[in-house]
């Protein structure tokens, strides 16, 4: 699309315009025909159309001739510029970028990713094979071609600035990653994002150690270090292998038929104040409850059957995708049940 005027194009349909009123007002004086016969006889002049009578009078004909080679350079620039529209993209790129606008419009509980480099490729990456819906805000050139190859939906546009996080449905979303290479970019959109939901999650990158403690006070929920992580992982595969294996086989792609899961025990459900023997979970549904974060933020790493599941408990659980749905509807508000 780039190198299309829009501007050169505006004025050849403006220029278009002045010939038939021109011609109109022309053969209204030199005629003497009302103005709908004039306009109608400009207009047929300049499209080629042609008309069924010879106008009298030389200055009538030359003038005729004026306005129809008028109307033959105006219009072969129009069907010219219509081509390279269509050609470069332009119209297609406009009916693509109103249909990706509605599809971000409807979205609902759905993730934002500020900044689409490695790190937010990687994350859409986990996203997509998690079905979970995401929307990708980013200014670069590359970063908006990979998420169009991907058939992301995306705005392009910069984290740090309110009107693009509006635009990518901030206000219903459910979560944001600030990604970007920057710190400062990540601490601005943290911000941001934080003034305009309080309540929203926020996780954030950091270089190092001091940019994640700002991220921190900024209002970011959790702050990654990819290097330090990344240290850290080596680290594990050098001293304990067989535990990196398996968490990487638990948590990865290599294990399709092993899911991790968060439910949350509600007021409404019936399972709620209730031990995980009384649910007989492991037998009713299959999954496992691998650890409990209490209301109170405290982990139990290793619940006993005997653990109880009070009310703003969060269960992690692991299973296959039919066990974990099996243990969601175990604890689903009762009135979901019900419908």
């Amino acid at each position: 699309m780039d190198g299309f005027s829009f501007r050169r194009f505006g004025y050849a349909i403006v220029a278009l315009a002045v010939v038939l009123v021109g011609g109109m007002v022309g053969f209204h004086q030199l005629l003497d025909e009302g103005w709908i016969e004039s306009f109608y006889r400009a207009v047929v002049t300049v499209s080629l159309t042609g008309i069924d009578t010879k106008p009298q009078g030389a200055d009538a004909q030359l003038f005729t001739i004026l306005i129809l080679v008028a109307g033959v350079a105006i219009f072969t620039y129009i069907a010219g510029a219509i081509v390279e529209m269509i050609a470069r993209g332009v119209l297609t790129g406009a009916w693509a970028e109103r249909r990706r606008r509605r599809a971000i419009d409807r979205l609902r509980n759905h993730y934002i990713i500020c900044g689409y480099g490695r790190v937010g490729r990687r994350i859409a990456d986990e996203f997509r094979e998690a079905r979970v819906p995401y929307v990708v805000l980013d200014f670069s050139e590359d970063a908006i071609d990979a998420a169009r190859e991907h058939g992301d939906n995306f705005i392009k546009g910069n984290g740090t600035e309110d009107e693009d996080l509006m635009a990518a449905g901030l206000e219903r979303a459910r979560g944001l990653v600030a990604s970007s290479d920057s710190d400062s970019d990540n601490l601005y959109i943290a911000l941001s994002a934080r003034t305009a939901r309080p309540g929203l999650l926020i996780v954030a990158r950091a270089s190092d150690e001091d940019a994640a403690k700002k991220l921190m006070l900024t209002g970011a929920d959790r702050v990654v270090q990819p290097y330090s992580a990344a240290g850290r992982v080596m680290a594990h595969l050098v001293l304990k292998p067989q535990v990196a294996a398996f968490l990487d086989s638990v948590t990865g792609a290599s294990a399709p038929d092993l899911r991790f899961e968060e439910i949350e025990v509600t007021p409404t459900c019936g399972a709620a104040g209730k031990t995980i023997r009384d649910l007989n979970v492991r037998k009713e549904t299959g999954a496992l409850i691998v650890a409990l974060r209490k209301r109170d933020g405290s982990f139990d790493t290793t619940p006993t059957p005997d653990a109880s599941l009070d009310v703003g408990d969060v269960m992690i659980a692991a299973g296959t995708p039919d066990e974990l749905q099996a243990l969601e509807d175990l604890f689903a508000p009762q009135e979901a049940v019900a419908r």
